[in-house]
């Protein structure tokens, strides 16, 4: 089944200068080379009346919302996250501009879903299927995949679009993200329109209304 448009949303999840910009001790050094990939679709998504999501990770100043087990690495790396602008702040690159009918949200922990609105949102807006860029894959990505697919919305990954720290580990994790039900693809695919659900949500709960009937 292709996607429908009316029933889905774009997350760019983590697309900021303390996880983008080589000067930043938290940058992942493929994230940098995802951009035009993720700008064109950000730019398709919009054209076909996809709502696009910015989900930003934004941390307090003094590290109180910072999970316990990464404030070391916080606190030695310059407490990225914790500004807006400058290499290790939450800003997003130019070619990222928020227009009018985006949404953005902040996020203190590694899923897009966890202790924001986005959810609530998702479905206000009768959405049931995700797709996903932006970086980084085995932490943020991974989880905000985990919970969407926890909560029942069909999953898709553009590979293209997402960034790890080397090959090995991007690999790994669309294996292991797929062998869940997430559906890895890429931004050809869905600039061209021909990205496939092979099994969705509804078709399970109309299954299982059948069954019931």
């Amino acid at each position: 089944m292709k996607l429908n448009p009316n029933r889905t949303a774009l997350l760019v999840i983590d697309m900021q200068g303390g996880f983008i910009d080589p000067a930043s001790p938290t940058c992942i050094p493929t994230a940098r080379a995802t951009i035009p990939a993720c700008a064109a679709v950000q730019d398709k998504a919009r054209a076909l009346g996809i709502p696009v999501f910015f989900i930003i990770r934004k941390y307090a100043p003094d590290g109180t919302d910072v999970e316990f087990t990464r404030y070391g690495a916080w606190k030695q790396g310059g407490k990225p996250c914790s500004v807006e602008s400058g290499p290790i702040g939450w800003a997003m690159p130019e070619e990222f501009r928020v227009l009018p009918g985006d949404t953005v949200l902040y996020k203190p922990r590694y899923s897009a879903f966890f202790q924001t609105n986005l959810d609530g949102l998702l479905r206000r807006r009768e959405i049931d299927t995700v797709v996903i860029t932006g970086t980084t894959v085995p932490n943020c990505i991974r989880a905000t995949v985990f919970d969407a697919i926890s909560l029942d919305y069909n999953t898709v990954l553009l590979e293209d679009c997402c960034s790890s720290v080397t090959e090995e580990i991007q690999r790994v994790n669309m294996d292991c993200m797929a062998a869940i039900g997430a559906v890895v693809s890429d931004s050809a695919a869905f600039l061209e329109e021909r990205l496939e659900l092979p099994v969705t949500i509804e078709q399970v709960r109309q299954e299982i209304r059948q069954e019931r009937s």
